[in-house]
């Protein structure tokens, strides 16, 4: 597919984004998990399984920009799902919630590997570096608010 590529700019990354996250949210539905659902499970996983509390809260509240009480309902959500267990302080993924996470994860990932298949890896480390900064820069600001 030949594509005439505008500059980068906020509307181009949005698009972007909302589509490959459309998607993504496709194959999470298909398997009764939201997105902050799957971003939850994933941070978890990606500590080896068992993660303090409020280092969770504060990760997913980071990476969504969303609010501490609203990712505090979606830990209870996964909770009451038997998908995280609650150990004093920790939350880990139980054996059904590390098998969702597995399963929508492989899901995902093909996704992504039909949406980037044919971009030069030149042209996909530069725009890893730019969207890196853009987030970094992005960060700061929030950060200053």
């Amino acid at each position: 597919m030949t594509v005439t590529a505008p500059t980068l700019d906020a509307r181009v990354i949005a698009l972007a984004h909302h589509a490959a996250r459309t998607l993504a949210e496709g194959a999470l539905t298909r398997h009764g998990v939201t997105f902050h659902q799957s971003v939850t499970l994933r941070t978890v996983a990606a500590t080896g399984g068992t993660l303090a509390h409020q280092d969770l809260v504060a990760e997913v509240t980071d990476a969504l920009k969303a609010t501490a009480p609203l990712i505090e309902e979606v830990i209870g959500e996964l909770t009451a799902a038997k998908l995280l267990h609650r150990q004093a302080s920790a939350l880990s993924l139980t054996g059904a919630g590390r098998d969702l996470y597995e399963t929508t994860a492989a899901e995902t990932a093909a996704i992504a590997t039909r949406l980037y298949a044919g971009i030069p890896a030149e042209d996909l480390a530069v725009a890893g570096r730019v969207l890196t900064l853009i987030t970094a820069r992005a960060n700061a600001e929030l950060a200053a608010v």
